[in-house]
């Protein structure tokens, strides 16, 4: 009896804490999805600044940069090879290829090629903000996720992804198969992804 009253007292406190508003996962919950949602956009902006930026480095200056791009040009390539070039060119990246595997599996529809952005972006956004809701749960009920405004969340959340879960499931190479400046670019749109979704859960939560 000694111990079923401990227990009692235990979920009284727990559901005092919860009334107080000190913790409430509901509600960590909604802050989450909310910052989640944000991150899932600011991601997208840092992500087409960085492609911006990189494509005016790998442009040489002057007249040069009126050129076409050095490499293989697959008109010049053999059958096979050029093939294989131009699969790689249009590849589709994991959100797509999830969007695929989704349309095709549930709906019984195969994406077009107009289609395909857009079921991506949409993948990304019900991802990133899923991941946002989860996040802002957990960090009701275990506040040590939400350490260093986010950034070690953010950079878990890369290695559990994009390095294990994507490749696991055949929508990406392996980690190796990519160059250091893709893992890069990868880990940094992840942070930006942490430090705006614990912003956001702040924020919100801060109003609930």
């Amino acid at each position: 009896m000694t111990r079923i009253r401990e227990v009692h007292k235990g979920m009284e406190f727990l559901n005092m804490q919860h009334t107080n508003g000190e913790a409430n996962v509901w509600k960590g919950l909604v802050a989450g999805l909310a910052g989640g949602l944000v991150a899932s956009w600011t991601m997208n902006q840092f992500q087409a600044a960085w492609t911006r930026v990189a494509e005016g480095f790998e442009k040489p200056h002057g007249a040069q940069s009126m050129q076409p791009s050095e490499g293989p040009n697959p008109n010049e390539l053999p059958a096979h090879q050029a093939g294989n070039q131009q699969e790689k060119e249009h590849q589709d990246d994991a959100t797509v290829e999830t969007a695929k595997v989704i349309s095709k599996n549930v709906f019984g529809h195969e994406l077009t090629e107009s289609e395909k952005k857009p079921a991506g972006a949409a993948v990304h956004y019900a991802f990133g903000t899923a991941t946002g809701g989860l996040y802002g749960a957990m960090a009701e009920v275990a506040p040590q996720v939400t350490a260093g405004a986010g950034i070690p969340f953010g950079a878990v959340f890369w290695v559990v992804a994009d390095e294990v879960t994507v490749p696991a499931l055949g929508l990406a190479k392996g980690p190796t198969a990519y160059p250091v400046s893709t893992h890069v670019y990868a880990l940094a749109s992840h942070l930006v992804y942490g430090l705006t979704a614990e912003l956001g859960r702040r924020a919100v939560r801060h109003v609930l």
